[in-house]
């Protein structure tokens, strides 16, 4: 049972989105390491709470990538192959729940690093301002100011 266990963790380490995932979460923590530094305080990436929302990301992504492989979903099977094929690919893409999520957690550690690169004094501010100019504009999960 650990061998099929440790077999499954491997093969999903192999999913290019989910090491996106995990570059991105280590690469959150080093810029919050670098805003704690300069703010003399721990935030929401190197605190508890950060480790615990940076766990859970891992934990979830194993967890619907088992889900998947149990109920074999393709949330974007509807597209007809010939839109695949006239996009150039040989065959349908499959898009789990697994994969799904990892995006989303792409775009907030995606968002959460821009924060911490400008709020450690890295020359990114006019970015971040964009990203929260759109972010407050058009959603309601514009994370607090810390």
């Amino acid at each position: 049972m650990r061998k099929e266990i440790a077999e499954f963790i491997m093969e999903a380490a192999t999913n290019p989105i989910f090491r996106l995932v995990a570059i991105l979460i280590v690469f959150d923590t080093i810029m919050g390491v670098f805003r704690a530094i300069k703010e003399k305080r721990f935030n929401s990436c190197i605190g508890i709470n950060g480790a615990i929302r940076k766990a859970a990301m891992i934990v979830s992504l194993l967890f619907l990538a088992l889900a998947d492989t149990v109920l074999s979903l393709n949330l974007i099977g509807f597209i007809p192959v010939e839109v695949w094929q006239a996009i150039g690919m040989a065959s349908p893409a499959t898009i789990g729940m697994a994969e799904f999520f990892a995006l989303l957690f792409i775009a907030y550690e995606v968002v959460s690093v821009l924060k911490n690169m400008t709020l450690a004094g890295l020359p990114m501010k006019r970015v971040w301002e964009y990203v929260k100019g759109f972010l407050s504009k058009f959603t309601d999960e514009m994370p607090d100011d810390d």
